[in-house]
């Protein structure tokens, strides 16, 4: 980084913590450029400065994205105080440092990207950048348009809290329908919890894509480094969602 950017940004950039966690840290007095407390998020710096966080010098590191096809049976997470398998039990240990960019409950199967990017990931994952996400789900029984209408609308899933998916029928499997339902948020086992409501329980979900990166080229339980094509339009696509967002 031979140009200034944001301390927040830096630290971000470098692999450390999200952009929101380093806006804390920065906030608590933790970080210093130059043997100097810095307090101010957006305080210039860049590579030839010395930025120490709690004593430690910090650096950029390469930044590495990968796609992952989540196998059922194992929770996103890198540890578990339940002791529940996670996906770091299978995943091979050159990418066992990446963290995943949101979340698959265990009974779920799909895409996740992993990375070592905190700010892609803050920039993912923040509820005000609604960034697709679409599935594939089987639900039991054949549904009708007026409960997709329904999904659309909202639903109340918890307590204060609406979520929402567009869903449309695919084809039907026997007594089963398969839906291709697309989020914008990311709530805690959303589309089941949506669909037990109104009453078509999920049998399989699968997600297909993320953004503009989709599952095409890997298999239950395998990974692949994107390329720097697929970076690029992925980025492209998160800034032209942020900037529609602060229009709306």
């Amino acid at each position: 980084m031979k140009d200034k950017i944001r301390l927040n940004k830096y630290i971000a950039a470098c692999g450390i913590a999200s952009r929101r966690k380093a806006d804390e840290l920065i906030e608590q007095g933790l970080v210093k450029v130059n043997g100097n407390i810095v307090s101010e998020l957006g305080f210039p710096v860049c590579d030839s400065d010395k930025i120490v966080i709690s004593g430690e010098l910090i650096r950029p590191e390469k930044k590495v994205y990968i796609k992952y096809y989540k196998p059922a049976g194992y929770i996103t997470t890198m540890n578990d105080e339940k002791g529940r398998k996670t996906i770091y039990d299978i995943l091979p240990d050159e990418i066992k440092n990446l963290k995943p960019v949101g979340r698959l409950d265990k009974d779920s199967t799909g895409l996740l990207i992993l990375t070592n990017d905190g700010e892609l990931i803050n920039q993912m994952t923040h509820p005000s950048i609604k960034i697709s996400k679409i599935y594939r789900v089987v639900v039991k029984g054949k549904i009708g348009q007026k409960y997709l209408q329904q999904l659309s609308d909202g639903l109340e899933i918890e307590k204060g809290k609406i979520a929402y998916a567009d869903a449309k029928i695919v084809e039907f499997e026997g007594q089963n329908t398969v839906l291709e339902v697309v989020l914008f948020q990311g709530m805690n086992r959303q589309i089941r919890k949506m669909c037990d409501m109104i009453g078509f329980p999920v049998i399989h979900l699968k997600r297909v894509m993320h953004g503009t990166i989709d599952l095409s080229g890997i298999k239950k339980g395998q990974f692949k480094y994107l390329k720097p094509k697929q970076i690029t339009e992925l980025k492209a696509y998160i800034k032209k969602v942020y900037k529609l967002s602060k229009t709306d």
